[in-house]
C-alpha cells in the first residue's frame, strides 16, 4: 500500500476542527480512510524545516533504500554533521525513521503540500 502524507500550512484551529470532524465521523460509525498530515504555522516555518538541502536528501533516501547517515553524507557529498542534523530533525517531524541497526528510510510514497493564500 502507497503511503501518503499532506504538508499544509494553516493553524491551530483548522487542525482541531479537522480533529473534530474526524471524531464526529466515527462517533456516528462513517469510516474514511486515515489522512496523515504534517501542519505548519506558516510557509516561513514550513520553508525552514523543508529546505532544499533536506528535499534532496529525502529524495536520496527514497530513491538508494534504507542507509545509515554516514553513506547518506557521502552519496550526497555533504558533512556528516550537517547530514545528522538535518535528519535529525526530518525524524522528529516523521518524515523519516529509523529501522533496523539505526539504518535510515523514508516512510512516505508520497508527499504532497498544499499553501492557501489567506483572505
Amino acid at each position: 500500500m502507497k503511503r501518503k502524507i499532506d504538508v499544509t500550512v494553516g493553524s491551530l484551529s483548522g487542525a482541531l476542527d479537522r480533529f473534530e470532524r474526524a471524531w464526529q465521523r466515527g462517533a456516528t460509525g462513517r469510516s474514511r480512510s486515515a489522512e496523515v498530515r504534517l501542519t505548519f504555522e506558516s510557509l516561513p516555518v514550513l520553508l525552514k524545516n523543508l529546505t532544499p538541502a533536506r528535499w534532496t536528501l529525502l529524495e536520496a533516501v527514497k530513491r538508494s533504500g534504507p542507509m545509515s547517515i554516514n553513506e547518506l553524507a557521502r552519496l550526497l557529498g555533504r558533512n556528516y554533521k550537517n547530514v545528522h542534523t538535518d535528519v535529525t530533525r526530518l525524524v522528529e517531524l516523521g518524515l523519516i525513521e529509523r529501522i533496523a541497526d539505526q539504518r535510515i528510510a523514508v516512510a512516505w510514497d508520497t508527499i504532497t503540500a498544499e499553501m492557501r493564500l489567506a483572505a
